[in-house]
């Protein structure tokens, strides 16, 4: 049955007319359960009704005339119930309703599924028979199971349909919401412009030669300017741009070299291919392979490889023929859309007329969203209901703090939309005229801002003089930008640097935290479960020799500074604690021994841990005794709390920081950090939210660390409110039912201060 069941949906998806598809999906329905007649409604919300779209068994004259009410008949039943239907003789029951356009006199049974997405009712799909009985158990398992697979080809259908329904007349302009993943924050307005990728080795059509030597020069010639292209991009990038994320070209240098993809591909040359075919078969091969891992970043790599061999095939055809294809260029603001963002993509884009982007698949760990957010630039990640050919013209707002994408926009959303981006412009120019004050309440409570950096420490702790310091160094980004383990001295020579920054702040350096959503490329972790794995400290106190030569780097890079901190990431034991301060320990003794004779030594430094694994919540005050301070990663300690891989599209919105459940937990720590004398900082994302900072200020906190990009925001606002207007809105918040219920409490707030273009819900 499963089997049969995968043939009716493939074949459904191979027609790419959704009324069609219904038609053959109700004639293989019936035909496979031997039934009378399989019927298909779907809803229209506006109308409150339901419409037959397609059957076999009932007159096919009824189709698009049979309309039936939300609260009418048995369908509005199976709709009204959320659940299947089964009636041994329905003409008996007391909510049949009988249509005389259907011909349905002679059926008796009746089962009906409702055909659902998303907690949406899309639609209603039928069984009916002229004998009187139930249906099996086995055949309204195989309805439900079919309907559960037919929501998700329907929603595809009605945006696809929604965006290229057109009329003799004129174009029918019909708004869509489509659902990603955040990837940089940011409103943007601008249409779609989907690059011509005509070029691709995916539809290369691989053919052999007789002149390998000729393939192998042309293959030579396209990768050498292929090079030059990559360099040229690597340039053009703003100036403001760190260097370590214009490091990702490294990687495309490192895949054009002879050693790498070259040798591979000149070797199928020379067994008879020529050279698009050659390079696409080596290709094809890696790709797959980086596809199958579990791993985001590895998966992520895939798109590097398929991306720059693109670009070799179409520099070898432009060679072998003679001919340079001329590239459509954008003219006017727009939203770059493609199946996968790559960087170069995003470097080679008119940066003027670069407004925001979307890209079909991707995280916000791809190198399109690292980009993304150095440049500014709002994005959406994995909007996989929509292809980039459908956005092509339309006209595109863009939400990259709630990863939502609004599609040929009504025109009261759209002045609403922009009435925000001129609100946060205005806001903008007064917190810029105002960047410098000193981070303190109306009625005098300090807080001091720190940074989260990793990607850009030293430009980021230099934001205009406001930080106090980088509260969270991410040294892993370094460690996932390259092709293995950097050495010793190589981690010095960064850390030096980061250090240097800002030598009279404090600086936290996080240890190694990969895992989860963070693999290297060079360290596969292949888990089922990866977020409850193998990762952070878990990882590195298993592996010693990892942990003791950053931790050495550290140590060496901060001497002759005392800024440094040392903390602790995925912290779920005490064991854990005491274990790491063991090998920092003797990392100290060893690099003290080492500069004996300089007479230099390194201070040493705090260690602290971050809270992000809900069991921490319970042994504070014994980690206390262990521990110099405190840093809720309020990010992962929501994923824990609620259940939710915030990644993951189907559930990503339930994800929410301020859950009351979450903001509950948020408080107990910091009176348990007190109750402790424990200081504490917190460095998840609700750090730099308007609404999450007033919310923290009331519970406690007076150390807060975020992204460089929110820190004047942060800053401006905490100057505009007061400590105890902060406390009444968290004892609101903490006693609401949802995070909905708390946002109408912090929208009305912000309202009544003059500052609501400062937040949307959650943003």
């Amino acid at each position: 049955m499963l089997t049969t069941l995968k043939q009716i949906v493939q074949e459904m998806n191979r027609i790419p007319a959704l009324d069609t598809a219904l038609f053959r999906l109700a004639s293989r329905v019936k035909q496979t359960l031997g039934v009378n007649s399989c019927s298909i409604y779907l809803a229209d919300d506006e109308a409150q009704v339901f419409t037959l779209k397609a059957t076999d068994g009932l007159h096919p004259d009824a189709v698009e005339l049979v309309r039936i009410g939300y609260a009418e008949g048995l369908i509005g039943l199976v709709g009204q119930r959320e659940e299947p239907l089964n009636i041994a003789n329905a003409q008996h029951h007391p909510r049949f309703k009988h249509y005389p356009e259907v011909k349905e006199d002679n059926y008796n049974a009746f089962l009906g599924t409702p055909i659902i997405h998303q907690r949406k009712v899309l639609g209603v799909i039928t069984l009916q028979q002229s004998e009187m009985r139930r249906f099996s158990e086995d055949e309204e398992a195989f309805l439900v199971t079919l309907a559960a697979q037919l929501a998700l080809e329907i929603t595809n259908a009605d945006i696809r349909g929604a965006l290229n329904n057109t009329s003799s007349i004129e174009t029918i302009v019909q708004q869509k919401n489509v659902r990603g993943i955040a990837g940089s924050p940011g409103l943007a307005i601008g249409v779609g412009f989907a690059p011509d990728k005509s070029v691709n080795l995916k539809n290369y059509v691989i053919k052999r030669s007789a002149s390998p030597a000729t393939e192998i020069q042309l293959y030579r010639k396209g990768v050498e300017v292929t090079r030059e292209h990559v360099d040229n991009l690597s340039h053009r990038l703003d100036e403001g741009i760190p260097d370590d994320v214009k490091a990702i070209f490294q990687l495309y240098h490192q895949l054009l070299d002879a050693n790498s993809l070259g040798r591979e591909v000149e070797e199928k040359i020379r067994e008879g291919w020529e050279a698009g075919s050659a390079l696409k078969m080596v290709v094809d091969g890696y790709a797959a392979r980086f596809q199958a891992m579990d791993d985001p970043y590895m998966q992520e790599r895939a798109i590097d490889i398929v991306d720059l061999s693109d670009r070799i095939l179409a520099n070898i055809l432009i060679e072998a023929n003679g001919k340079v294809n001329e590239e459509r260029q954008a003219i006017q603001p727009s939203i770059l859309v493609a199946e996968e963002v790559s960087a170069t993509m995003l470097a080679e884009f008119p940066r003027q007329h670069l407004k925001g982007i979307i890209s079909i698949r991707g995280s916000n760990n791809s190198h399109a969203a690292i980009l993304a957010r150095a440049m500014g630039v709002p994005a959406v990640m994995g909007c996989q209901s929509v292809s980039p050919s459908l956005l092509e013209g339309k006209e595109i707002l863009l939400d990259g703090y709630a990863g939502e994408v609004i599609i040929s926009p009504e025109r009261n959303i759209k002045a609403e939309f922009t009435q925000l981006i001129e609100e946060e412009s205005a806001i903008t120019e007064r917190i810029d005229a105002e960047a410098g004050q000193p981070c303190e309440s109306v009625d005098g409570c300090r807080m001091s801002l720190y940074i989260n950096a990793g990607l850009s420490a030293d430009v980021e702790s230099n934001a205009d003089g406001i930080g106090s310091g980088i509260g969270l160094y991410r040294t892993e980004i370094p460690f996932m930008l390259r092709e293995r383990f950097p050495s010793e001295q190589e981690q010095v020579e960064l850390y030096r640097q980061v250090l240097e920054s800002a030598p009279n702040l404090p600086i936290t350096m996080r240890t190694l935290d990969v895992g989860g959503d963070k693999p290297l490329p060079y360290f596969p972790i292949n888990e089922e479960n990866p977020f409850l794995g193998w990762r952070g400290v878990r990882l590195t106190l298993d592996h010693p020799e990892i942990f003791l030569v950053q931790v050495r780097a550290m140590l060496r890079a901060s001497i002759g500074f005392k800024n440094l901190q040392i903390m602790l990431p995925m912290i779920s034991t005490v064991g854990e604690v005491q274990e790491a301060k063991r090998l920092i320990n003797q990392a100290y003794l060893e690099i003290c021994d080492e500069v004996h004779e300089t007479g230099e030594r390194p201070n040493r430094p705090k260690l602290g841990i971050m809270l992000e694994v809900p069991s921490v919540l319970y042994q504070l005050p014994q980690l206390a005794k262990h521990v110099d301070f405190f840093s809720v990663g309020s990010n992962d300690l929501t994923q824990y709390l609620l259940a939710v891989d915030r990644n993951n599209t189907r559930v990503a919105s339930l994800y929410n920081s301020y859950h009351p459940a979450v903001l509950g937990a948020l408080y107990d720590i910091v009176q348990q950090a007190n109750n402790n004398n424990i200081p504490v900082t917190i460095c998840g994302e609700i750090a730099g939210e308007p609404a999450g900072a007033i919310l923290l200020m009331g519970m406690g906190y007076r150390k807060l660390s975020m992204s460089a990009f929110n820190l004047r925001k942060i800053n401006w606002l905490i100057r505009k409110v007061t400590l105890e207007e902060s406390k009444q809105l968290l004892a609101l918040a903490l006693t609401s039912i949802s995070h909905e219920e708390v946002f109408s409490h912090l929208n009305e707030y912000l309202e009544t201060k003059g500052l609501g273009g400062l937040i949307r819900a959650g943003a």
